[in-house]
């Protein structure tokens, strides 16, 4: 990103919010799910356990829970039904918290959620646009060829619309995640207080994307007009 100020001149001023939102963000994530790795839940379950835990009460039994390689790398697949965790044997906040947020998308995709289904489907869409974008946008500015310009700035919104849809997914998913874990009686209330507090800190990181991607989008729209 560092010279796109030098192209983008004074338009590139629109971003600065965002750019700050996202440092704090990424510093707020890591910052937090470090402090509550280190604090273990009193009833000593796993991260492994409370997953297969929400999922058996939502009567899930197709999923599959498998270790993912790197930290802060869980996810769920709803392609192949596997849940995957980067600590799936530790019985910290941090991790119980994702866990429990991860086994909230099992259960979106099983109740065919709407904005899960949507954000599914828009994903091959949204790849293609991210990347087809900016050469798009910059091939029409340097060529003088508006159609390309206007094909770029489309390609780009699908992918705003992307990180747009994918916040109520994350937020639905952190909100069942909440109801499920109190409802297992495995964490007390003390405790369910510091995971909202990890899903907060990790819903940043969404926020401050969908913020990103629209006022870059906001970015391409000023320079276009200006050209």
């Amino acid at each position: 990103m560092g010279f796109m100020p030098f192209i983008f001149g004074p338009s590139f001023l629109i971003l600065v919010p965002a750019i700050i939102l996202a440092a704090y963000a990424q510093w707020k994530v890591r910052s937090t799910y470090a402090r509550y790795a280190q604090v273990n839940v009193e009833s000593r379950v796993s991260a492994r356990a409370i997953a297969e835990r929400i999922l058996s009460g939502a009567m899930i039994s197709d999923v599959q829970i498998e270790p993912s390689q790197r930290q802060l790398s869980d996810h769920y697949d709803p392609r192949k039904k596997v849940l995957r965790l980067s600590a799936p044997d530790s019985t910290s906040i941090a991790a119980i918290g994702v866990a429990a947020h991860e086994a909230g998308h099992a259960i979106q995709h099983a109740q065919g959620y709407g904005p899960l289904t949507l954000r599914t489907a828009v994903v091959p869409v949204a790849n293609f646009g991210s990347s087809l974008a900016f050469p798009l946008f910059f091939i029409g500015l340097f060529a003088q060829m508006p159609a390309l310009v206007t094909a770029g700035i489309i390609a780009f919104s699908a992918a705003v619309f992307f990180t747009l849809v994918t916040l109520p997914v994350e937020f639905d998913a952190s909100r069942r995640a909440i109801a499920a874990l109190r409802d297992s009686t495995l964490v007390t209330e003390s405790e369910l207080g510091n995971v909202k507090q990890v899903l907060f800190a990790a819903a940043l990181t969404y926020v401050a994307a969908a913020a990103m991607a629209a006022l870059q989008l906001l970015m391409l729209l000023s320079v276009s007009r200006r050209r």
